[in-house]
């Protein structure tokens, strides 16, 4: 199996015909239709199904091109890499955030951190991911640092301080609602509600929320994205109510931000790597996070990384009762905290996988 296959293979997903593959690539389609001929020979397999000049993945070949793209991507990281070294820059700082902070909170850190002279921008990769693959990245390395939701459970991260701010509910400009400068639980029953589909992150804590309110909803449309919650709502399509860091890190048009009466608050911080000490410039970036949380969020209450333990505990129950989670002087020999109650130490996570909102 050849890089310039799977290139071919990618190239052919990514436009939808064999013709389009050749030209993003610059080679002929005899040249492209005989690497995918190839590729298929040597996995068993079709990758396509043809009708005219359009082409589509087959399942098996859907399910291939996640992996495929990954491993390009790889490709290209070392390839960048590779021409930094030649050039003789040093390495540059990446990062892995959720969608709502890679959008929302993000970017005015950064924007601090190349103030405070702390990184310049040709030297910044920033990944946008689910949750558990923020985690999985700072993990292996391909992070130097995380801005993830939180809680999370995992042998290995530290979380370096806890952010919380209430979840707001977003609705069109020209909904009557839109007049009051705040929103009850109530103002949403018979309508149709716009929430997170992942019933064991934030979607937990609104249905929790709505349950204890008494309030139905006319309907429910599930997304996994704030932003694509935010579009929905554009459209005319319900209430959203979400996550404070979207919807108020973004420049919004037609859409009315408001909050509301009810306890949804939204947890957020910056993880790093146990096994491996932060960089001058990671550092710098968990402090302009912060500093640029604390400026976007009027209601933002910065937590204690010692508190981190007990939050999981009351928002998931025994699902945070592991042992040694709200001990911060139970981290091993890493040197990530200091004694056992500094609540400036960062809080370092040291039980199994898994990571929630």
């Amino acid at each position: 199996m050849e890089i310039r296959q799977l290139e071919a293979f990618a190239a052919v997903v990514t436009t939808g015909s064999v013709t389009a593959a050749g030209r993003l690539l610059g080679r002929s389609q005899p040249a492209i239709t005989r690497l995918i001929q190839e590729l298929e020979a040597e996995l068993g397999f079709a990758l396509f199904t043809r009708s005219g000049p359009r082409v589509s993945p087959t399942e098996q070949g859907f399910l291939l091109y996640d992996e495929v793209e990954q491993t390009l991507a790889g490709m290209q990281r070392i390839r960048t890499r590779a021409a930094a070294l030649a050039r003789g820059d040093g390495r540059p700082l990446r990062i892995a955030a959720t969608p709502a902070l890679a959008a929302g909170l993000l970017p005015p850190a950064l924007a601090l951190a190349f103030a405070r002279g702390l990184c310049a921008p040709e030297r910044v990769a920033v990944q946008s991911q689910s949750p558990e693959q923020v985690v999985h990245a700072v993990l292996t390395g391909a992070a130097d640092l995380g801005l993830n939701s939180l809680p999370l459970e995992h042998r290995g991260v530290t979380v370096h301080w806890i952010g919380q701010s209430a979840c707001v509910a977003a609705l069109r400009a020209d909904d009557p609602l839109a007049a009051q400068p705040a929103l009850s639980l109530q103002d949403c029953r018979g309508r149709r509600l716009i929430t997170m589909h992942n019933p064991y992150r934030l979607r937990r804590r609104v249905d929790r929320a709505l349950a204890g309110a008494g309030v139905p909803a006319a309907g429910v449309i599930d997304t996994n994205t704030s932003i694509s919650a935010l579009t929905l709502v554009r459209a005319g399509l319900g209430i959203a109510l979400l996550e404070p860091v979207t919807a108020r890190g973004l420049p919004l048009t037609d859409i009315a931000v408001r909050p509301i009466d009810a306890d949804i608050p939204f947890f957020f911080g910056v993880i790093t790597p146990q096994a491996r000490p932060a960089s001058a410039a990671a550092q710098g970036l968990v402090e302009a996070v912060a500093d640029a949380a604390a400026a976007l969020l009027p209601d933002l209450v910065r937590r204690e990384p010692a508190e981190h333990g007990a939050l999981l505990q009351s928002l998931y129950g025994d699902a945070g009762d592991t042992g040694d989670t709200g001990d911060t002087g139970d981290t091993g020999d890493t040197g990530d905290t200091e004694a056992a109650g500094d609540a400036a130490a960062p809080y370092t996570q040291d039980s199994g996988l898994t990571s929630h909102d």
